[in-house]
């Protein structure tokens, strides 16, 4: 099972992205979905397949904040 985190479009270039995963910048696919520099963005296998808003995308950071904690106890 693949699950996939918010992460923040800090920059695009083409049909490139760059997303910011709290400090770590990963490239993905833009041709799928329309995003712009702000988004919050899920990315699978390199190609982003939704656009969040911001309450969606800090509660899900939240949560995966949560999970990490529990796990690092």
């Amino acid at each position: 099972m693949c699950v996939a985190a918010p992460g923040r479009v800090i920059e695009i270039n083409g049909n490139t992205a760059t997303i910011d995963y709290s400090g770590n910048r990963v490239k993905a696919h833009t041709g799928v979905v329309d995003v712009k520099v702000g988004d919050y963005a899920l990315v699978h296998a390199g190609l982003i397949i939704q656009v969040l808003d911001d309450d969606e995308a800090q509660s899900m950071i939240d949560l995966f904040k949560e999970l990490e904690d529990t796990e690092n106890a």
